[in-house]
């Protein structure tokens, strides 16, 4: 079952990302000054994941592929691995669609 991991980072900031089954991430976000922010880039991922619409491919500098999932509103709200791949990339994508819907929310703030 893939979930979407809370985390805080050595500067205070909140993040997430969501870990496919097995364990691998697929999409990180930026850093979010509260935990309630950190929440809603949850919720928006959970709900734009529903449209392809909403992701965008891109190349790195370095030639290699990765994509990011945008807000209605067109901010940036995760962004991928770099994948080997366009194949790949299209697999995330494909998987990020499939599982972030009903991801669960798991938090290691510790």
């Amino acid at each position: 079952m893939a979930k979407f991991l809370i985390t805080k980072r050595k500067n205070g900031e909140f993040q997430f990302s969501l870990k496919a089954s097995n364990g691998q991430e697929i999409l990180a976000s930026e850093g979010y000054t509260t935990k309630a922010a950190c929440l809603n880039g949850v919720e928006s991922v959970k709900k734009n994941a529903l449209s392809e619409s909403s992701f965008e491919k891109k190349d790195a500098k370095n030639g290699k592929p990765y994509f990011v999932l945008k807000a209605a509103n067109k901010q940036v709200i995760g962004t991928s691995e770099m994948y080997e791949s366009a194949a790949s990339r299209d697999n995330g994508i494909a998987s990020v669609m499939k599982n972030a819907p009903s991801a669960d929310i798991e938090e290691q703030l510790g």
